[in-house]
């Protein structure tokens, strides 16, 4: 229970189900925070919904696990020009391994969560992950690394609802967090201090040159490490002209390098850290596949092949633009989830 309306609409729908609920909130973040399910406020709804709905509450600090495994690689990445997805490493390593473990030990026999994504039991007994009911608020590209093992313990309850009707339910129930926003942005990032505050405060931020493609020094950046591929705007270059855009951020050297939007545009892409749902597809063309590469993108259709166990090779039908380092490509076939890793090299 994060704080939110989902998972306390999701408590909510099990125990009318008539399954034994427990709620529990993870503390993840011991520092400032003022978004996510990490400040006292979140913390003190969850434990008020929980009492609203008659059922016990605890909250299970993880703090070190959230350091070890998304704040300090979320660091680590930007000091090495890579663009972190800290959510995912969050779904990753705690709220689908340490809390499953956790729940495991004290005897629950699963975990459920307010996401908006669905699972399906496919005819072969396997499950696999689907899109949610409310295109909008769909989940399912950040939760992709989730297996067998994740799937079959796991319960999604409002995957099947709109937002709308999430809120109108918590609102007939009269829960207190039935018209509380959603959380927006990464926990332990505040909105006064933002990346470059939060950054700044456990690492050296370098000034960079901008150089284009003869190398010319044509911009400059405050702190190289925050520019991301693709990026357009605070590069420091002169108005008027053709658009450019950071095509390469070399940490190393201080530099960005900035191009046309076509420089940005691939053919395909590679992948690493790769988590299939059940099996890994052929490696044959396969035009039902498609390739997502941000949270809310538009799913682009590929080809996709394996390479070994936990990598892949993923082919554009027609070229898009780039993929920064280090973000999420998520493989869907129709509305689920066939597999996903982050993009290397």
């Amino acid at each position: 229970m994060s704080g939110g309306v989902d998972s306390s609409v999701a408590a909510a729908r099990l125990i009318a189900g008539g399954h034994e609920v427990v709620g529990v909130t993870m503390k993840l973040w011991g520092g400032e925070s003022d978004t996510g399910c990490c400040s006292v406020s979140d913390v003190d709804d969850a434990r008020r919904v929980a009492q609203q709905l008659g059922i016990a509450h605890h909250t299970w600090t993880f703090s070190d696990d959230f350091d070890r495994h998304v704040v300090g690689p979320y660091v680590d990445a930007h000091g090495r020009g890579i663009t972190p997805n800290p959510c995912v490493e969050c779904n990753r390593h705690l709220k689908f391994d340490r809390l499953l473990r956790r729940a495991h030990a004290v005897g629950f026999d699963t975990v459920a969560t307010g996401h908006h994504a669905r699972i399906v039991v496919r005819p072969d007994g396997t499950r696999r992950l689907a899109r949610g009911a409310d295109a909008a608020k769909d989940q399912s590209y950040v939760l992709y690394v989730l297996g067998q093992a994740e799937l079959a313990r796991t319960l999604l309850p409002v995957g099947q609802m709109t937002k709308a009707e999430v809120r109108a339910e918590a609102e007939a129930l009269g829960l207190r967090t039935a018209h509380k926003p959603d959380s927006q942005d990464v926990c332990f990032i505040t909105s006064s201090r933002g990346r470059r505050g939060f950054l700044g405060g456990r690492m050296d931020l370098r000034p960079g040159r901008v150089v284009d493609e003869a190398g010319r020094d044509v911009g400059s950046v405050d702190a190289v490490e925050l520019v991301t591929v693709g990026q357009r705007r605070g590069l420091g270059l002169p108005g008027g002209g053709e658009p450019r855009y950071a095509v390469d951020v070399d940490v190393a050297a201080a530099t960005v390098r900035v191009g046309p939007e076509r420089d940005l545009l691939c053919g395909e892409v590679a992948l690493e850290r790769v988590v299939w749902s059940a099996d890994p597809p052929g490696s044959g063309p396969n035009s039902s596949i498609a390739a997502q590469c941000s949270a809310h993108g538009a799913p682009r259709a590929a080809q996709v092949e394996a390479v070994g166990s936990d990598h892949a090779l993923v082919r554009f039908h027609g070229h898009q633009r780039r993929v920064a380092r280090g973000q999420s490509v998520v493989l869907y076939e129709g509305d689920e989830v066939i597999g996903g890793g982050i993009v290397a090299a």
